[in-house]
């Protein structure tokens, strides 16, 4: 998903959108664990597209000013 498509996205859908690759990842590296990928550039994927969809979202706190110490 590029940067583009993710500021589109409304704070909860990116929120959501982040739990759902952190649990993909989780799935993935038990996967690897037993058995072994089929896709291990999906890994990959997967991570950089958490760390787009967790850059944007700071990106919108921080211009709203909703930072708190928990967050940073």
């Amino acid at each position: 998903m590029k940067a583009k498509e993710i500021r589109e996205l409304s704070d909860e859908e990116i929120r959501q959108r982040i739990l759902d690759n952190q649990k993909d990842v989780q799935h993935q590296r038990f996967q690897h664990a037993v058995a072994g990928l089929e896709d291990p550039a999906g890994f990959r994927s997967k991570r950089r597209e958490i760390a787009r969809l967790k850059t944007i979202l700071k990106e919108r706190e921080l211009e709203k000013g909703n930072v708190t110490d928990d967050q940073q």
